[in-house]
């Protein structure tokens, strides 16, 4: 959960709090919590998870990965905590707590895993590389381009991750840009804008939207009335910005790339698995990671034909070689016959998917020491649900979506399904208003270094703003019935 905490004062309290007394805590009995918000546990945890997530957003510049620092920060706190419980006689709570925790990472690990698999199995058929060698073999326009890249990125983020989503269309906009800085930025911010968008309407679209639906607060179909509030977010800035982007075309000449065999097939099986996905979730009340793992199983039975299937051709075609020139040279072909299903699993994203343990843990600490409870009720009872959800697209601009997002389901304040929808929507747009408040914004300030910067971001932060605000009017008009 971000706290707006200065750095001086977490030191200071941490100080104070060491002063404090054990008797300071809530009277506890079998089954209870210890209220450790005004202890120097709660203190210390504060200040860990804070400095933790400054490395984080120092990612950039330190070069240091980000779930390095979260994942320690999670270990201390938890032994923090527990050290606690176990000096008042309670060795129960804190390990009940945090194997809760891990449940819930191991659920959220195992379905980005899959998808992870299968987006990494696309890009090796060269799915993605096709499509964006079409893109700049079609000769648009920078402002018609300007527009197809958002567009894409809008109604691809919701299947695959906006992460992905984001550098296939920088890909095809620095392909086509060249030097010209003020259409590379533009382009940028706006592929991160609808790419963020396109997630937030999708329960597979985002970590947010995922964590939602897999605890069950809103069911698969109930997620798409968020597809109008989406295409405003979307729409509004992309209208304004696109006035700034010229009408030139671009001279770019690139090679056609076909797709390997069995992509589209791939691609097929990724739609199937989501399917089944649903299926176990709204028909046989099953946990959507377990339609994820049996939608894995597809693949790993395809990888298998692709390697057989490869090896018998390698075989015939060496059967038929007179001379060690010829044979040399079909060993050295491109066959499937070393296709192995596990490579595609060991290039998943293992920082990003260790950041959300730590993540997870640290947020889960906190709330147990106590603090969720006290913001809970400050946002969602002082200040009121709506002005509360908006905050966490606020929130997720300056922090990443996923703690905010968690501590929310964590505290579970009593909301209608309209203000459950609303916090989804603003936990998912809210990152666009800067740069860094995204996995996409912060992928692409790395790969269109020197054109996408933090500030080029920030000169459309006002416009991006607009759009967000368009969206929650949009949401209470579309959904009225549901608030």
């Amino acid at each position: 959960m971000k706290t707006k905490i200065n750095p001086l004062w977490a030191l200071f309290t941490l100080a104070a709090g060491l002063l404090l007394p054990f008797n300071s805590f809530a009277e506890m009995g079998s089954g209870q919590t210890l209220d450790l918000t005004q202890h120097w546990v709660g203190y210390t945890a504060i200040a860990i998870f804070v400095l933790a997530y400054m490395l984080v957003m120092a990612e950039e510049f330190m070069h240091l990965r980000k779930s390095k620092p979260v994942v320690l920060a999670a270990g201390i706190i938890w032994l923090l905590v527990a050290l606690v419980y176990s000096q008042h006689g309670d060795n129960h709570t804190a390990e009940a707590a945090v194997r809760h925790n891990i449940l819930e990472f191991g659920e959220l690990f195992l379905f980005l895993l899959v998808a992870m698999t299968y987006i990494n199995a696309m890009e090796e058929r060269l799915v993605f590389d096709a499509l964006k060698s079409w893109l700049v073999r079609k000769g648009f326009t920078l402002r018609q381009l300007f527009w197809i890249t958002g567009i894409i990125a809008f109604f691809v983020s919701p299947v695959a991750d906006n992460l992905t989503t984001a550098l296939l269309m920088c890909a095809v906009v620095m392909a086509v840009g060249g030097e010209n800085k003020k259409f590379i930025l533009l382009a940028c911010i706006n592929i991160v804008v609808a790419a963020n968008a396109g997630g937030a309407f999708s329960p597979f679209g985002d970590i947010t939207t995922l964590m939602v639906w897999q605890k069950g607060l809103i069911d698969f179909w109930t997620f798409f009335t968020l597809f109008i509030p989406a295409v405003v977010n979307f729409v509004v800035p992309a209208a304004i910005m696109s006035f700034a982007v010229s009408k030139d075309k671009p001279d770019v000449i690139d090679n056609a790339v076909p797709m390997k065999k069995g992509a589209l097939v791939i691609v097929g099986m990724f739609i199937m698995t989501i399917a089944t996905a649903v299926s176990f979730h709204n028909f046989a009340h099953l946990p959507p990671v377990a339609g994820m793992m049996t939608g894995l199983s597809y693949l790993m039975f395809y990888g298998y034909y692709l390697k057989k299937s490869a090896n018998g051709k390698k075989q015939a075609a060496l059967a038929q070689c007179t001379d060690e020139h010829s044979i040399a040279a079909h060993n050295d072909a491109e066959f499937d016959d070393n296709y192995d299903i596990f490579n595609k699993v060991k290039r998943a994203e293992w920082d990003t998917l260790f950041f959300f343990y730590g993540v997870i843990l640290c947020v889960g600490g906190l709330g147990l020491i106590g603090y969720l409870s006290l913001v809970s009720e400050f946002m969602y009872v002082g200040l009121g649900a709506t002005t509360a959800n908006i905050m966490v697209g606020v929130l997720s601009a300056i922090v990443d979506n996923i703690p905010v997002m968690f501590a929310i389901l964590t505290m579970n304040p009593e909301m209608s399904q309209g203000q459950w929808l609303l916090a989804t929507l603003t936990a998912g747009v809210g990152g666009s208003m800067l740069s860094i408040g995204s996995a996409a914004g912060v992928a692409l300030m790395g790969q269109a270094r020197g054109y996408y910067t933090f500030f080029g971001h920030l000169k459309w932060t006002p416009v991006i703003a607009l759009g967000y605000g368009a969206s929650i009017y949009a949401h209470f008009l579309v959904n009225a019935a549901r608030f």
